[in-house]
């Protein structure tokens, strides 16, 4: 564990007898019933032990003990030091009639270094030195992330003179226990400026940085501010509230919607009368966090449905919530029960994989009404970026080389994969991704910023209209049977007048010369029987469901999309179609099963997409069909594809190559 732990703990973690003489701060912190963790600093929720705060405090320890033998502390800097680190947190623990008694006394325990102090005080008797080191404490950091006035340090100024007081060499070394038990990293990134800062306490200089710096500090994933960003924090935020826990918290919403969330929370708090002097999103950033596989991820449920709120306040079942004490406003968002069950319902059901996963995600859609495309696929949209960026380039990587023009749109980016490749490909071409997802956006933004993308995204749905600009090529790689899938034309979803509408919109934004280039699933031409015999009694079971589940090929009868299943051989026939598009689906497993039964793959055959563009006066420049070995390889594994008369058979094509030119 570490010299610290072993100095209080033994080998079975209880606590070595006599230690507790030591003082009641190891007391506080082992009999206690309070988890306290900041949620940020948890790689999964999953993994919370109770003994967040104890080991901390001992890593704080161990860390003292290195850098008193490299730094020569003397005997009474090592004590101060070490003494005000085993007291800085138990705030965050004791037995809930202790934190009882403590609340009782007006100690703001969600504000851990000004109660530690307190309890510090009330233990020992001393509100000297180290007492104005356990208030202050983890101020220096909190300045540098943009949270707090530097001001908040000012009562270290009455120790800078004290003889016997080295202020310098003890902040130091105190800041550097702090951070590097939280990260070491996080103390690699900002050690020079908080050396910088305690050397302005020492020369007595409490210098305030500007608004614009503490609002990157605090935004660090927005590129730019407006002016009225900056004199919104600078005016109403920063001269009257400490801001705790506000990136932890709010990271994953942009700069429009923090501004709402602030500006209801002023509101109320004006109307609850009260002193506030700190706004604490704790509660939030607890709330606002779960596990998926084992990791921590923001709840996106919880998220779009405060965006919803965010955008009109009249949504029901959802509402800010502000609560002040010890005059901290905590900041909240309350879900009504019913809400908050759907929530847990759709955890739960991601979780499992559950087939009826997709039923509590249409709920939850129609009680917020939020649109129902696979683009906002909510709560596994990482998930769903990632794969799609796993998906085997084969012919997306050769797509690109029929590309024209000095600029290229990207429909439907994803994950970005495609725009990386362009960019890499096409150095000197103007690089555009288009998505009709606010999320996928964001990611795409965050992706840019983080990695120095020159490319550039924007929310565009081509069915609704042209690019205000013309371009050189417009890509549709793997998005077209997406928008035939999900888009509610005036014959409901699949519709192939949207595909048409899109393809149209597509062609007027093209400059002459421009190109249309498509990687998309093709339609099998005819209506030729195919059967397929599982290996598995689970595969039978697979079928069943997407039989069941399955809304397309609107143009084929539905006595004539299936036309048998023998439980006992495990075989199944039906219309070719109908079996290629279950085999496409079935190759993605069942935790995609409730996205991909939702989508037709193949809407056009390759005379189709010919016919078309013909009618628009294009110049075919490619048409024609493949099937991606990926999948045959993996469905082997699970099955056998026969013709009619039960022998094996060849894979119907899966996917087809289009490129059409602009030429008038």
């Amino acid at each position: 564990m570490g010299i610290s732990f072993d100095k209080y703990f033994d080998c079975d973690g209880n606590i070595r007898e006599g230690v507790l003489g030591d003082g009641k701060w190891l007391k506080f912190l082992t009999e206690t019933d309070n988890v306290y963790v900041n949620a940020e600093r948890l790689e999964s929720i999953g993994s919370l032990s109770g003994k967040e705060t104890l080991m901390y405090v001992m890593r704080t320890l161990d860390i003292l003990e290195e850098i008193s033998k490299r730094d020569a502390l003397s005997k009474e800097e090592k004590e101060i030091i070490e003494t005000t680190l085993k007291w800085s947190e138990v705030a965050k623990g004791g037995l809930s009639k202790e934190r009882s008694k403590w609340r009782e006394k007006g100690y703001p325990l969600d504000i851990h270094n000004i109660a530690s102090a307190y309890i510090y005080r009330d233990e020992t008797g001393d509100e000297g030195f180290i007492y104005t080191l356990i208030k202050t404490h983890g101020v220096i950091g909190q300045c540098i992330r943009g949270e707090i006035s530097v001001s908040e340090n000012k009562e270290l100024l009455a120790y800078r003179d004290v003889k016997g007081i080295d202020l310098q060499r003890i902040l130091f070394a105190l800041n550097e226990c702090v951070m590097r038990a939280v990260s070491e990293n996080i103390w690699k990134e900002n050690k020079v400026s908080v050396e910088s800062m305690i050397r302005d306490i020492v020369a007595g200089e409490l210098k305030e940085f500007s608004a614009q710096y503490r609002l990157q500090r605090l935004c660090p994933s927005e590129m730019e501010f407006f002016d009225s960003d900056v004199s919104f924090f600078e005016k109403e935020i920063f001269p009257k509230f400490e801001l705790w826990y506000f990136e932890a918290a709010l990271s994953s919403f942009d700069m429009g919607q923090i501004r709402t969330i602030l500006t209801n929370i002023l509101r109320s708090v004006k109307a609850l009368g009260k002193e506030v002097k700190r706004l604490n999103f704790k509660p939030l950033s607890d709330n606002l966090y779960y596990d998926y596989e084992e990791k921590k991820h923001v709840n996106v449920y919880k998220k779009r449905i405060i965006e919803k709120y965010l955008l009109d306040a009249s949504v029901q079942n959802v509402d800010i919530e502000v609560k002040v004490e010890n005059k901290s406003a905590f900041v909240d968002f309350n879900f009504s029960k019913v809400c908050e069950k759907l929530i847990e319902f759709c955890v739960e059901a991601e979780r499992s994989g559950l087939l009826t996963f997709e039923k509590s995600i249409i709920v939850l859609y129609d009680m917020f009404g939020f649109r129902r495309d696979a683009f906002d696929r909510l709560n596994n949209e990482d998930k769903y970026l990632s794969t799609m960026n796993d998906v085997t380039l084969s012919t997306k990587d050769g797509i690109i080389d029929y590309v024209s023009g000095e600029s290229v749109v990207d429909v439907g980016s994803g994950g970005g994969i495609l725009l990386d490749k362009l960019e890499s490909t096409f150095p000197d071409k103007q690089v555009i991704g288009t998505d009709i997802s606010t999320n996928v956006i964001e990611t795409l933004n965050q992706k840019k910023h983080r990695e120095g993308h020159n490319w550039n995204v924007m929310v565009h749905n081509f069915v609704d209209g042209t690019m205000e600009k013309e371009v050189g090529s417009i890509i549709f790689s793997s998005i077209l049977h997406e928008i035939y899938s999900y888009t509610e034309g005036e014959n409901g979803r699949f519709d192939i007048e949207s595909v048409k509408r899109a393809l149209q919109n597509a062609y007027d934004s093209l400059g002459k010369g421009g190109r249309i280039v498509i990687r998309d699933g093709v339609k099998t031409k005819g209506n030729a029987v195919r059967k397929i015999r599982f290996k598995t009694a689970a595969g039978l079971d697979f079928f069943k469901n997407y039989v069941k589940d399955f809304k397309g090929l609107k143009d084929i009868p539905e006595d004539k999309k299936v036309l048998s299943i023998d439980d006992k051989t495990l075989t199944v026939s039906g219309d070719i179609n109908f079996i290629r598009e279950f085999l496409f689906t079935y190759t993605w497993g069942t935790e995609s099963y409730a996205h991909e039964v939702q989508e037709q793959f193949g809407y056009f055959t390759l005379d189709e997409y010919k016919s078309f563009f013909e009618e628009v006066g294009a110049k075919i420049i490619v048409a024609k069909e493949l099937l991606e070995p990926g999948y045959p390889d993996n469905l082997e594994r699970y099955l056998d594809l026969l013709d009619e008369n039960g022998d094996e058979t060849e894979y119907p094509y899966s996917n087809c190559i289009i490129v059409a030119e602009k030429i008038n």
